[in-house]
């Protein structure tokens, strides 16, 4: 793999969430809690929130603003992002481990 593989993404510019077809086989349940994260965090910080797997197959959460975007909160990202990880651990480890079975072939 050479690429980075999105997962999902919110944005709040356009107010749209993107779920990646190719991962339609994970439980409803775990979609649903993708987009009421990514969904969250637009409505809380603004930008754009992408979850996405890395070459090793690790989960990253890339956030992004325009830069005309005087709302965008770049503390709280960091924040936001923070408390995400730790909530949201036991989701990500079972996602990492789904991603290299599945993609990765290990």
């Amino acid at each position: 793999m050479d690429d980075k593989v999105v997962l999902c993404a919110s944005s709040a510019y356009n107010k749209k969430y993107y779920f990646n077809e190719e991962f339609n086989s994970l439980p409803d349940s775990v979609k649903k809690e993708l987009q009421i994260m990514c969904v969250t965090y637009t409505e809380d910080i603004g930008g754009i929130l992408t979850v996405e797997f890395s070459e090793i197959g690790e989960l990253e959460l890339t956030t992004s603003a325009d830069e005309m975007d005087l709302l965008y909160d770049e503390i709280g990202s960091v924040l936001k992002i923070k408390q995400i990880r730790q909530q949201k651990e036991e989701l990500f480890e079972a996602l990492e481990m789904f991603f290299k079975v599945f993609y990765c072939n290990e």
